[in-house]
């Protein structure tokens, strides 16, 4: 599961938002699950699994403007 988090991060910056467009950005949600799985985060988990339900319409905008801004997808870890 690092694995997958650590090249996920390492990917460049237009990979990273290429990823984050709609339809797409499920990529993401499992990346925050993942993220939250491998650190043990029962409150990540719980909200990546919310988030997976009902909020794909409106995170990939969230996604595009902090990737652009930070260079980082936005979470609670």
């Amino acid at each position: 599961m690092a694995s997958f988090v650590k090249a996920m991060d390492d990917l460049p910056l237009i990979v990273k938002i290429i990823l984050a467009l709609p339809m797409i950005d499920i990529i993401w949600v499992i990346y925050r699950i993942i993220k939250s799985a491998s650190k043990e985060s029962v409150f990540g988990l719980i909200l990546g699994v919310i988030l997976l339900i009902v909020g794909l319409p409106f995170l990939w905008l969230v996604d595009i403007i902090t990737l652009i801004v930070s260079n980082k997808v936005l979470w609670v870890d």
